[in-house]
């Protein structure tokens, strides 16, 4: 974890547009138009996919993928221009939000401005035609990392991006990319912009392995995590795909994140989430509604940042293409309220100042938020289970705080939710971690 990091970037509410997909029109101006409705839902980060221009040859689609960029400095045209992006920054901040930009320094597009003047920069195969190392991302080209030149120029772009008031950068398969580079990135930024907030999008654990027997030098988290802030959940993705359609037992997963607690530094961030741009929507992902909206309570109530990608708020079921015009469906923005609670719920002094314990796992999730001034308590039907269930809360009466619905404790027991409920007390909770025996040998 870089030692700078502040333990409240775990309560961060973190929000992610595409552009292109977001307006009817796919401007800066429309987002802009969108922010206090962001800000109402109790969002704190404003996360834009790449505004920059779009390589168009060998590109994917009708329009390209915005990870194929032309010009790290520049501002798609479609978008709008710098000042617009500008005025957007400005607005959000009356708000009270931040914004941070994607940065995607592992590759560029093939018609990059850098590699026409820099094609030294680049990998290149026997006949110098520069390439990917991910043969599948035929619509791009790999930059050479380490190469101090290629360095002071994207460490220079991120300066200049923080000076125009950019508040985080999210750095696309950062573990791909030297550690020295993102720690002197980090540093020099921090010369012009103290308290930036660096978000990882380190890889899956099986990818690292992969690369690694290949001879490709690949981060694992906990080395990505000297440099970054917060980093991805790529770590155990595979287990919550499998846990969230009952392929294997939903305590593995939770097993898989007390793990997380015993291998990374004592601050360390995750980015939790059940949907981002690059993996289905939890609607489309789990057998139904009332499991999915189970599983982002929990991921919401769980140790670390809570990301929330367009469209989520409206149910969406559908994942935009990177590639085309491929709008967000709104609708009546039937989850917003959902959202809404567990965003703030972020905010409460348990999950600020607390310990969190995940105290069963079976019929359902339960987990609390312990502290003094009182608990949050959480249990969470991610198996669609039926009938009551044995709880730790004394017998009485308490209000669901995601929908203001009655609970009665009685015989230490209640009725299993629908989805998820989440209740305050001030009674003491006296619960041993569920899988603490994870650090218990015996021989």
């Amino acid at each position: 974890m870089a030692v700078d990091t502040p333990l409240s970037h775990r309560n961060l509410v973190i929000y992610e547009v595409y552009v292109r997909n977001h307006g009817p029109n796919g401007t800066f101006a429309e987002v802009e138009a969108d922010l206090p409705r962001l800000k109402a839902m109790g969002v704190d980060v404003v996360w834009f996919m790449p505004i920059h221009p779009i390589g168009r040859e060998n590109k994917k689609g009708s329009l390209g993928c915005p990870y194929s960029i032309v010009d790290y400095r520049g501002v798609n045209p479609e978008y709008g221009t710098r000042a617009d992006f500008k005025r957007l920054i400005d607005r959000a901040h009356a708000l009270g939000l931040q914004v941070m930009i994607d940065v995607v320094y592992n590759h560029t597009a093939h018609d990059s401005t850098l590699v026409q003047e820099h094609p030294d920069w680049f990998h290149q195969d026997a006949d110098g035609v520069p390439y990917s190392t991910v043969p599948e991302w035929t619509d791009v080209i790999d930059l050479k990392h380490p190469n101090p030149e290629l360095a002071d120029y994207l460490i220079e772009t991120l300066q200049m991006w923080a000076e125009l008031g950019v508040d985080g950068f999210r750095c696309d398969v950062a573990s791909l990319l030297p550690l020295d580079f993102w720690l002197a990135a980090r540093e020099a930024v921090a010369r012009v912009k103290p308290g930036v907030i660096w978000l990882a999008e380190s890889v899956h654990a099986a990818w690292v392995a992969y690369r690694r027997a290949r001879g490709l030098p690949t981060l694992s988290d906990a080395e990505v995590f000297r440099a970054f802030d917060m980093t991805y959940v790529y770590d155990i993705w595979s287990i919550w795909q499998a846990a969230a359609v009952g392929k294997v037992p939903v305590a593995r997963y939770l097993e898989a994140v007390r793990l997380q607690d015993c291998i990374y530094p004592g601050n360390y961030v995750k980015l939790r989430y059940v949907e981002n741009h690059d993996q289905p929507r939890v609607l489309d992902t789990v057998p139904d509604r009332a499991r999915a909206l189970a599983w982002t309570a929990f991921e919401a109530f769980n140790k670390g940042a809570f990301l929330i990608y367009a469209g989520q708020e409206s149910g969406a079921t559908h994942l935009p293409s990177l590639f085309d015009v491929d709008k967000v469906a709104w609708g009546d923005y039937a989850l917003q309220p959902f959202l809404t609670r567990l965003a703030h719920l972020k905010k409460d002094p348990a999950q600020v100042a607390g310990e969190f314990v995940i105290c069963e796992a079976e019929p359902a999730i339960q987990a609390v938020w312990q502290h003094a001034d009182g608990n949050l308590y959480g249990v969470f039907n991610v198996a669609g289970a039926a009938g009551d269930v044995t709880v730790h809360l004394p017998d009485g009466e308490y209000v669901n705080l995601l929908d203001d619905a009655p609970v009665t404790v009685a015989d230490g027991k209640l009725a299993l939710p629908e989805s998820a409920l989440i209740v305050r007390t001030t009674a003491e909770i006296e619960v041993a971690p569920v899988f603490s025996h994870l650090l218990d040998f015996h021989l």
